[in-house]
């Protein structure tokens, strides 16, 4: 099973969990049945390239997104692509991935999505 994490600067498990998912500067994706880390960089419309992040992440082969919070239409658009959403993840990717496997991490929906993101 892939993970995906934004993380603040050049990705991996001991970077910080990005407070905005679209304008992470990095996503780390994490599989964690080979524990090979793979550090993707956001070239979405959000950093001057093309695309949305969802669909770079997709690309990936992610199947959890584990975030501190995003959009409703990132969580739509992440959904479509069959990823899996969970909020509320601080500190680094490796913590985030500890909460998630610990069960505490709720699932993205649209009453838990960032308010100021209804854009």
């Amino acid at each position: 099973m892939k993970l995906c994490i934004p993380t603040m600067e050049k990705g991996g498990l001991d970077d910080m969990v990005s407070d905005h998912f679209g304008r992470a500067p990095t996503f780390t994706v994490v599989d964690l049945d080979t524990n090979d880390v793979l550090i993707v960089k956001n070239r979405s419309e959000h950093m001057g390239g093309l695309g949305k992040p969802p669909e770079h992440i997709a690309k990936t082969g992610a199947q959890i997104m584990i975030c501190a919070g995003l959009g409703p239409k990132a969580i739509d658009m992440l959904s479509s692509f069959g990823i899996n959403v969970f909020v509320g993840a601080t500190g680094t990717a490796r913590d985030a991935i500890k909460l998630w496997t610990d069960g505490k991490l709720q699932p993205a929906t649209h009453d838990t999505a960032c308010k100021d993101h209804h854009h």
